[in-house]
């Protein structure tokens, strides 16, 4: 992609893609913040990262996207010091599996330089999560609620092409360390049709960061999902309106730590039900964590004990029709949104 330009890399007639957007946005921020580079296995040209996310952007910047060796803790480990010194890293772990081996830099050195330094440490971990067809226990984890669990760390995982955007680039903004999530499957499954002529960048804000959307507005029940599970729960809503006149609420995190708890219990205010949904397994998870805090602050609110759909409580399997029963599915989500409304 010799020669590449923001005009190149910016949205034009027919569709964007999740990974189109994370693109530009990197793109965007490099123009904008001198101090931003990005750091990965690979992430130069002509591989471009190992879902080509970063594909063009050395060519465009050739100092300020480096390879980095296979060693994940020392590519944390340089970005944490970067940050500390005014630089803002936008790092990319292959898998977000394999921010285990970084785990040591991540939870106590970037979640804790400001409370004993004083010093920002604005650092991005871009960690491409979520099962696919095939991949197996490595390398299709959800990791995020080992890192909402630590105090200092900001946790994102957008689930639409603008949010991907706007949230990787008020991520890069921001001065804490921001761990942002993005679901394998999204990245060329989740399209926006793009405007003649006109970029992202020019595209209507999104919300900031820690404010949860509601993208389907229902009085039956409230749904919660964040990041590749919003889009089976939007299939499982349109399923219920067609099939059996229910009508959900659809709600998107966006933000996992911190959460935004009052845009539920407004919906639970609505509805009087709660269903939460998850790629990941249940125990110690982000559903664990909200149905916690309702019923602790909105019990009241509620008609019908809250109920999860997760994971099932297995390594990830490798054969695709296997791995396909192990996530979450339309078909267990509209299930388990009819026991609960029937309740």
């Amino acid at each position: 992609m010799a020669g590449v330009t923001a005009e190149q890399l910016a949205a034009s007639v027919g569709t964007t893609t999740y990974l189109d957007a994370l693109r530009q946005a990197m793109f965007d921020a490099l123009a904008q913040w001198p101090e931003a580079f990005i750091y990965g296995q690979d992430v130069e040209d002509p591989f471009g990262g190992a879902f080509k996310a970063t594909k063009g952007l050395s060519t465009a910047y050739p100092e300020r996207v480096r390879n980095a060796p296979i060693c994940e803790d020392a590519m944390a480990g340089l970005a944490v010091g970067a940050a500390i010194y005014g630089a803002r890293p936008i790092l990319e772990f292959q898998f977000s599996d394999f921010a285990s081996i970084a785990f040591n830099q991540l939870v106590n050195h970037a979640a804790t330089t400001f409370y004993r330094t004083g010093k920002p440490c604005p650092l991005v971990v871009r960690l491409p999560m979520g099962g696919t067809a095939g991949g197996g226990p490595f390398h299709c984890q959800s990791p995020e609620a080992w890192l909402t669990y630590h105090p200092g760390l900001i946790v994102v995982a957008p689930s639409s092409v603008f949010d991907a955007y706007h949230m990787l680039k008020q991520s890069i903004a921001c001065d804490d360390p921001v761990m942002f999530c993005e679901n394998k499957l999204l990245y060329f499954h989740e399209k926006e049709v793009s405007e003649a002529g006109k970029s992202l960048n020019e595209s209507t804000p999104q919300l900031p960061l820690g404010k949860a959307a509601v993208v389907r507005e229902g009085d039956a029940c409230t749904v919660v999902a964040y990041s590749g599970m919003v889009k089976e729960v939007m299939e499982a809503a349109e399923r219920l309106s067609t099939r059996n006149g229910i009508l959900v609420e659809v709600i998107d995190l966006r933000c996992l730590k911190p959460l935004d708890m009052q845009t539920i219990y407004d919906s639970l205010a609505r509805t009087g039900r709660l269903v939460m949904v998850n790629e990941a397994w249940s125990y110690g998870g982000v559903g664990a964590q909200v149905i916690s805090q309702v019923t602790q602050h909105a019990f009241h609110l509620l008609d019908a004990p809250p109920r999860r759909v997760s994971a099932l409580e297995t390594p990830i399997p490798y054969h695709p029709e296997l791995w396909r029963s192990h996530r979450p599915h339309a078909r267990r989500i509209v299930q388990a949104i009819i026991e609960t409304v029937q309740y």
